[in-house]
């Protein structure tokens, strides 16, 4: 039995109203683009005196606003690969050398524990 009346009993909370009372949102992406303004065209940036547009996922460099020279992005272009093929040459000699090494290795314990074996054998002789 309770000591000061009831049992605990919350009131019931009343519904909720709608979470938006605008109607904007049921209207298609063109609507809501004239009604709310939303038009804001593609985006674009200036950098190093490059103007860039951003088009089907990637910066694209607008047509004619293009200052650097063809021949240093050519250069780059070249020396890029350079290094890229370099990089892959020094990768395939790591992989040689640690080949060589683990082969080293191996044949290092090989002959230690034969040396270890011919000292044993040789104890007991004596």
């Amino acid at each position: 039995m309770p000591l000061f009346g009831s049992t605990f009993s919350p009131k019931k909370t009343p519904p909720r109203k709608c979470a938006s009372l605008s109607n904007l949102h049921l209207l298609d992406r063109s609507t809501r683009e004239i009604e709310l303004g939303l038009e804001y065209g593609i985006p674009t940036m200036n950098l190093a005196g490059q103007s860039l547009k951003f088009e089907n996922g990637q910066w694209v460099a607008e047509s004619g606003s293009f200052t650097g020279d063809r021949r240093e992005m050519q250069r780059l272009r070249k020396r890029n690969q350079q290094l890229e093929e370099e990089n892959n040459l020094l990768r395939l000699k790591v992989d040689i050398l640690l080949d060589m090494l683990s082969e080293t290795t191996a044949e290092s314990h090989l002959m230690e524990k034969e040396l270890e074996e011919l000292k044993s054998h040789s104890r007991r002789r004596k």
